[in-house]
């Protein structure tokens, strides 16, 4: 099988062209590959729904042992309303903030041979770098170059990393772990928020997986016609996202798209499909896309938290009882991963493939 996937990975090499690469031949289309379907090309002017409440928490409220279960009642509702909220005095410097998302603008700026040593369509590599989605399954592609890593424990991984440009290991390794902190105050939050312990899962949480997405969306020359990336929910339990500039669109509970301002200082949290399934459908994996425009690049750095890869993840049996049955069946990360290797994100969530019949 590494002999396989070896040699897929070569071949392919050959077959990608970077999203970056076909921005700067400055062509004033789209190649056909990019072109999505009429009904799933996105809206240039998406609705804005005075309805829908994009929720930003603050986070120095939990100083205050008065306004804690205020915070909670926030991420509560916020978590069963979208699954998605933003916080704001985070405990994340400002400059660590700024200098992951100057690592990911002087990656990107290498030359494409430098990027392309990094290249795999293998999604089990600890280190890649890529274009679209999975190129190898996607049957239209999506306007983004991406890097992806393992990012916990870091000291498993740090040597892996791109050792140019010459900071990138460094800022890098600053963010992730700022992150890494935050990632578990936050988890234990939201279980707090469910009525359960709030260091229920403690030991399956900090020996989870954590992977770094660095994604690239290069101005776009018909943003109307294709995506940064398709509408999706994330697998594991919580992500928390950076983006260097609007683009980031999410799906309410009426299925309209909201875009999601880019506030100074905040920081995205997106709940996955661990944490329906944890909270038993309580609480939604969020659904969303990334936009591309004409203007300029977009950056984003994801860090998606999972719980361990061979972990088999239920509904916490403290959330099921016989007015609340089991709304799914235990799946591992390793499942997930199977799944997409082999489906089209385009043709279904993973999650509805291990839901109970009603």
């Amino acid at each position: 099988m590494e002999g396989a996937q070896g040699s897929s990975s070569s071949s392919s090499k050959g077959l990608c062209t970077s999203a970056m690469t076909l921005s700067q031949l400055g062509d004033s289309h789209v190649p056909q590959r990019y072109v999505l379907p009429p009904s799933q090309r996105p809206n240039p002017t998406p609705k804005y729904c005075p309805s829908t409440n994009l929720p930003i928490i603050d986070l120095s409220s939990l100083q205050h042992p008065s306004l804690r279960s205020n915070v909670i009642h926030e991420i509560r509702m916020a978590c069963k309303e979208l699954g998605f909220f933003q916080v704001i005095n985070h405990g994340v410097p400002q400059s660590v903030i700024n200098h992951a998302l100057e690592a990911a603008t002087e990656f990107f700026n290498l030359p494409i041979d430098e990027k392309m040593l990094l290249f795999s369509d293998d999604i089990h590599e600890p280190v890649r770098y890529g274009t679209s989605l999975n190129h190898v399954v996607d049957q239209v592609y999506f306007w983004r170059d991406f890097l992806k890593h393992y990012s916990h424990p870091i000291s498993d991984w740090i040597h892996l990393w791109p050792s140019n440009p010459p900071t990138y290991k460094e800022k890098m390794a600053n963010y992730t772990k700022a992150i890494h902190v935050l990632q578990k105050q936050l988890m234990g939050l939201v279980f707090e928020s469910l009525g359960l312990n709030p260091n229920y899962l403690e030991e399956e949480v900090e020996n989870g997986s954590e992977v770094l997405a660095v994604n690239c969306y290069p101005a776009c020359p018909q943003p109307e016609l294709t995506l940064g990336i398709p509408p999706h929910s994330d697998y594991g339990a919580l992500t928390i996202l950076l983006q260097s500039c609007p683009g980031l669109q999410v799906m309410d509970s009426h299925n309209n798209w909201v875009s999601v301002p880019a506030i100074q200082g905040a920081l995205i949290v997106q709940l996955g499909d661990q944490m329906e399934v944890i909270s038993n459908g309580q609480y939604k994996g969020v659904v969303h896309r990334a936009t591309v425009n004409m203007e300029k690049r977009r950056f984003s750095i994801a860090s998606l938290h999972s719980l361990a890869l061979s972990k088999k993840i239920g509904p916490a049996p403290q959330l099921v009882d016989e007015q609340h049955p089991k709304a799914y069946k235990e799946f591992s990360f390793k499942d997930f991963l199977d799944f997409i290797s082999r489906n089209d994100i385009m043709e279904g969530r993973f999650l509805d493939t291990v839901k109970n019949n009603p």
